[in-house]
């Protein structure tokens, strides 16, 4: 990692291209420095001025005294690589390059990059950019940046922002700074020559004055090491969350099996993450939201959800939204009930959500009067107000008293409010008062909601499974009748089966096994044999078996001329129950992640999936397999036995292992996977190795 404290934290600060007009890069990033009162020295570059507003102007970099900690190059791209060289020789620590045209302008703009990335190993510089917007570190004063960014101070803790992009680190910062949340600083990486999102990310991670990262990435360049400082992060007690922009691509070589397809780029990233601890969101919005909520109330524990209101209907709402964002509202017990029972008339009934009508208009004392008992029980975690505000008098006859009462209470929960009117003319004062007793302000509820549903994760128990080397044939595709025969040593469960290559080896083998049998074409280039006609079940008697062994071959033929079958796999029909997808998937950059979904062949068209990241406990992988959207199906539907969830457990873990142990496979499919009350089958396999 390279020290970005000359960067970050510089002493001394070098601006090439600076200018007197206003507007121009140059002026901008000197007019910044200026209103910070930057404290360390500022030099500046421009061959053609002697002075800039008083100070004196070096005609070229090579004039500069030795080992400015900062450069800051406000000049056009065809000219960075020369002063970057320059720059390099006179030992300055770290520059930031504002100029486009680099790795996204083509082969010589890639080429160019690559040099300044030479350049700066070779020299130990640190590179902020190309094709970025420079940084701002708010609690020194330190604004490397040509936008305009006024003083926000950071005396405390406060949020540290690390982005790509330049624009939406800008549009970032504006709405923290709009809901009054301290800044500790904001970082455009932009192209990353020599200096990425994950650099940042640990330097943040040793900033005593940073305690939420909020962060927007198009591309993770390191994502082991992302994943690793994320777990340094929950360790430390440091809050990341991160807004990936675009859903995913397609998923690198998938077309082979159902599992690449479904656990494509983007849903791996976002599993990954997430185990690590990292809250992703969907938006700009929920990014702003949430990193309010992750500041403000940092300890954010798993219980439920306590609401007051003051509508009946919106209580009806709530109940709807908590569903969907799986939010738990649990009733009030005894105690609570007893207390809040006392605490209002008697037309307005005790719940959760908590209907207050329009009492409080009357009997300002009602907030504290039911919110107190909410605070004291256990059940819940957090307490949101959601509360409607209409108008300035409204708000007025409102805010006072809530606030009243949480300075009397002293809440050790978080506590939210809600407007359900957003829009209305609520006092700024009310708003910054709400803020500044630790309560964020939401205009709407279900951005409230949706906020506290995204932060309350809990730390999964690691169990890793050992690791299970297993025995390819040969690399590549491996067919079903090869990948059953490398997975059964691990413990993964098949039909009785044999392989013939001959029609009458094919007709042996379904005698040996007795009673109604499968036959399955196989080739490694035949990754779905039912597409080309190559599955034929229910056979039973050696004319069926013959005739489907010539049915078959001449499908494929048709099919796809150029396949050549291997022969074909015989196998014992089952009896039918409930079809899952298993799949495993090792890439390359993220790791290994397990794919259990409902549909079998139809899994692409259903995409009721779960990613589960290794590590969990059995517990947890069935905990995870029951938040499938059919999990119901499993669990005994309309009187039907419970079905074997714990067999499928164990399939995962054993995937795990053959991952662990084997690395050159890449892919694993088991689909269909038939779960039966006892135990579960897996009727096909593929396997991918590299």
């Amino acid at each position: 990692m390279p020290d970005l404290s000359r960067l970050i934290t510089p002493r001394s600060v070098v601006i090439v291209g600076a200018s007197p007009t206003p507007g121009a890069l140059g002026n901008s990033v000197l007019r910044n420095l200026e209103r910070h009162a930057f404290a360390g020295d500022i030099h500046l570059v421009n061959p053609k001025r002697a002075e800039i507003d008083g100070r004196p102007c070096f005609a070229s970099i090579a004039d500069l005294p030795d080992g400015v900690d900062a450069a800051v190059l406000a000049i056009p791209g065809p000219a960075v690589l020369d002063a970057v060289r320059a720059l390099a020789a006179r030992r300055v620590g770290a520059a930031v390059i504002f100029a486009a045209g680099f790795a996204e302008g083509g082969e010589a703009g890639l080429a160019a990059q690559h040099e300044v990335a030479r350049i700066a190993a070779e020299h130990g510089m640190v590179v902020e950019g190309p094709n970025c917007l420079g940084l701002v570190n708010f609690v020194d004063g330190v604004p490397l940046t040509f936008v305009e960014t006024p003083p926000h101070p950071c005396p405390g803790e406060g949020i540290g922002i690390v982005s790509q992009s330049g624009a939406m680190a800008v549009v970032l910062g504006t709405t923290l700074m709009s809901k009054a949340l301290p800044l500790t600083v904001s970082i455009s990486t932009g192209n990353e020559a020599a200096s990425g999102v994950e650099d940042y990310v640990e330097h943040l991670l040793g900033d005593p004055h940073t305690r939420v990262i909020a962060m927007i990435v198009e591309q993770f360049r390191a994502p082991a090491r992302f994943l690793a400082l994320a777990e340094r992060a929950r360790e430390a007690g440091k809050r990341i969350v991160l807004l990936h922009p675009g859903t995913s691509r397609a998923a690198r070589e998938s077309a082979a099996t159902h599992t690449g397809a479904m656990a494509g780029d983007y849903a791996l990233m976002g599993a990954k993450v997430g185990a690590a601890g990292v809250i992703l969101v969907p938006g700009l919005e929920e990014l702003g939201d949430v990193v309010d909520l992750a500041y403000r109330c940092p300890a954010m524990p798993a219980a439920g959800v306590a609401v007051l209101t003051e509508s009946g209907a919106f209580k009806a709402l709530t109940l709807d939204l908590a569903e969907t964002l799986a939010l738990p509202l649990p009733p009030p017990g005894a105690a609570t009930r007893e207390a809040l029972a006392a605490a209002v008339p008697a037309f307005i009934p005790v719940s959760n959500p908590m209907d207050l009508t329009a009492q409080a208009l009357v009997d300002p004392d009602l907030y504290r009067r039911t919110l107190a008992p909410l605070l004291a029980d256990d059940a819940y975690g957090a307490v949101v107000l959601g509360i409607i505000q209409t108008d300035r008098t409204t708000a007025t006859l409102k805010l006072p008293p809530i606030l009243d009462a949480i300075a009397a209470l002293k809440p050790a929960k978080p506590v939210l409010f809600a407007g359900l009117d957003e829009g209305a003319d609520v006092p700024a004062d009310y708003v910054a008062a709400l803020r500044e007793a630790g309560v964020p302000y939401f205009p709407a509820p279900y951005r409230a909601f949706r906020a506290l549903a995204a932060l309350r994760t809990e730390t999964p128990v690691r169990a890793n499974a050992a690791p299970i080397p297993v025995t390819l044939a040969h690399r590549g595709t491996l067919p079903e009748y090869l990948a059953k025969q490398a997975l059964a040593p691990a413990g993964i469960p098949f039909p009785r089966g044999v392989f013939a290559a001959t029609a009458d080896a094919a007709v042996e083998a379904a005698a040996s096994l007795g009673g109604a049998v499968a036959m399955k074409a196989q080739a490694s280039a035949l990754s779905h044999k039912s597409d080309a006609g190559g599955v034929a079940l229910n056979l039973r008697g050696e004319a069926a078996v013959r005739a489907a062994w010539h049915a078959m071959h001449d499908a494929v033929a048709a099919h796809a001329p150029g396949i050549v079958l291997d022969g074909v796999l015989i196998e014992a029909m089952g009896e039918r129950s409930v079809e899952l997808i298993v799949g495993a998937r090792s890439d390359p950059e993220w790791g290994a992640v397990i794919l259990v979904g409902f549909g079998g062949v139809q899994a692409e068209i259903l995409k009721d999936v779960r990613l589960i990241v290794p590590g969990l406990s059995r517990a947890a992988i069935v905990g995870e397999i029951m938040k499938l959207k059919s999990a119901p199906l499993l669990a005994g539907w309309r009187g039907s036995l419970p079905l074997d969830v714990g067999a499928v457990a164990d399939l995962v873990l054993a995937l795990e292992g053959v991952l662990a142990g084997t690395p050159a496979i890449r892919e694993i499919d088991l689909n269909p996977v038939v779960v039966y009350p006892e135990g579960c089958v897996a009727l096909d396999a593929l396997i991918l190795a590299d």
